[in-house]
């Protein structure tokens, strides 16, 4: 065996431990090295796990020997987002003001983890209330990209991305409100779902209140990945029922099959800021990619009413965070998430209450509208962004640089408003560093997202680990 083990995939790293051709305590000792040696350059691990992924390894050790039944991910290797909380420890979500307050109780996604066997390694960074596409904050630092120290590794799953990318853990939780899964996966070369919404429970025990309506239909749990295959299979574990969750939905596998070859929208420049050359290279890769399977039939065409879909996505969260946490963020945040806060609130003006229910009235309607968009295109391509990733801290500056990233996101925060799947996928390398696409599908077709996406990183190949630039 050649191969360091932290940098196997995690389907292959459970199968060598289901085989017997590695321990669990080998593989986490392996990735627990590779943290002690990558992390202190990237600060992607707020808090790392060592005494616990070690005793948590001798035990999955253990019952393997025993002959116990190993669940899907038996002694993987993976790291939980500093704002979902585990028992025994604080989720401070980047906020020095909750890092005392500690977990009686694991969050739904979590359990499935460990129930799946997975062994948890490490924390890693948010910002402020994840609230940012980029990952600093006062209580931990700015995480790095591997990639380029002058780029954002994306938010604010940025630590999730960030550790990945370097070869830390096999698996990254992270969560998706505006596309802090799929953002920080395009910036570092890896794979993510955002799954239909519901598919994974959410719950978080040391919340002090329930989620607001709009937030509880645009925000969700999900694995970000090195391969397309490892995002599908974490999917199958997070996405186990916890009563916690009363929006939970289960898969649904009754949707009809799609024509072959598969009808695929190309979208090349949604509204909002010029599409960046490479990033016009990445979607007419991907176009490449999937023609030349077969198995698609790529058209360029838009979806219903995209600049729309920004719009009420921006007014709906603005609405909500001026009522549920501006002041929390004024009287606890610091000055850059204030001054993100206010860069955003000015996208979109206040809403009172029937301003408001019509926002979700709107929802509503555009939803129907890609709904029946995507009866005959059953897929759509388009990018994650339309710039490539941004300089740290440029989302905090002066208002043109941050609301070009703002109007960047179009597709990213469309995808959220409607509760849609959709799959990052690295289209390779340009200039030496990665971009790539989104996969986006009707409600509950998740795999067909991650079949389209799986044709894309075969003929792309895959590009990560690295080693910190």
């Amino acid at each position: 065996m050649t191969e360091a083990l932290w940098s196997l995939d995690a389907i292959e790293t459970a199968r060598r431990i289901a085989g017997q051709e590695v321990s669990a305590a080998e593989v986490v000792e392996s990735h627990l090295e590779r943290l002690d040696a990558v992390n202190p350059a990237l600060n992607a691990v707020t808090r790392p796990l060592h005494d616990a992924a070690r005793e948590q390894a001798r035990d999955a050790d253990a019952r393997q020997a025993r002959g116990e039944n190993l669940g899907a991910l038996h002694g993987v290797p993976v790291t939980i987002k500093d704002n979902v909380d585990i028992a025994g420890q604080s989720s401070p979500n980047g906020l020095a003001a909750l890092d005392g307050i500690v977990a009686e109780a694991n969050s739904p996604v979590v359990d499935n983890l460990l129930a799946a066997g997975a062994i948890v390694i490490g924390r890693t960074n948010t910002p402020e209330f994840s609230l940012r596409w980029h990952t600093d904050n006062p209580l931990f630092g700015a995480t790095v990209n591997p990639w380029n120290a002058s780029l954002t590794p994306g938010g604010s799953s940025g630590g999730a991305s960030s550790s990945l990318a370097a070869g830390i853990g096999c698996i990254a939780h992270g969560n998706d409100l505006g596309g802090s899964l799929r953002y920080p996966a395009y910036c570092t070369g890896l794979a993510t779902i955002r799954p239909t919404q519901g598919r994974i429970p959410a719950f978080n025990p040391t919340s002090t209140g329930e989620r607001p309506p709009a937030l509880l239909r645009m925000s969700t749990q999900g694995p970000i990945t090195r391969s397309v295959a490892d995002a599908g299979c974490a999917l199958e574990v997070m996405a186990g029922h916890d009563p916690r969750d009363p929006f939970w939905v289960p898969p649904r596998r009754e949707q009809p099959e799609p024509a072959s070859p598969v009808p695929v929208a190309l979208v090349r420049t949604p509204p909002g800021t010029p599409v960046s050359p490479g990033v016009a290279r990445a979607l007419e890769r991907a176009a490449r990619m999937l023609e030349a399977s077969g198995d698609y039939r790529v058209e360029e065409v838009d979806p219903p009413e995209l600049g729309l879909c920004t719009e009420v996505w921006t007014g709906l969260i603005t609405a909500e965070t001026r009522t549920m946490m501006g002041e929390a963020i004024r009287e606890t945040g610091s000055p850059d998430i204030i001054a993100s806060l206010e860069h955003f609130e000015s996208y979109h003006p206040a809403v009172d209450i029937a301003g408001y229910m019509g926002l979700l009235a709107e929802r509503t309607r555009l939803l129907r509208a890609w709904t029946g968009f995507l009866q005959h295109h059953r897929l759509i391509v388009g990018p994650v962004s339309t710039i490539p990733p941004f300089a740290p801290n440029e989302d905090v500056g002066p208002r043109p640089g941050a609301e070009r990233i703002f109007r960047s996101q179009s597709l990213l925060v469309t995808v959220n408003l409607l509760g849609l799947p959709s799959v990052a996928v690295c289209t390779g390398l340009d200039e030496g560093l990665p971009l790539g696409v989104q996969v986006i599908g009707a409600r509950f077709s998740d795999e067909l997202c991650l079949g389209a996406a799986a044709t894309i990183e075969a003929a792309a190949g895959r590009v990560t680990p690295i080693d910190p630039r």
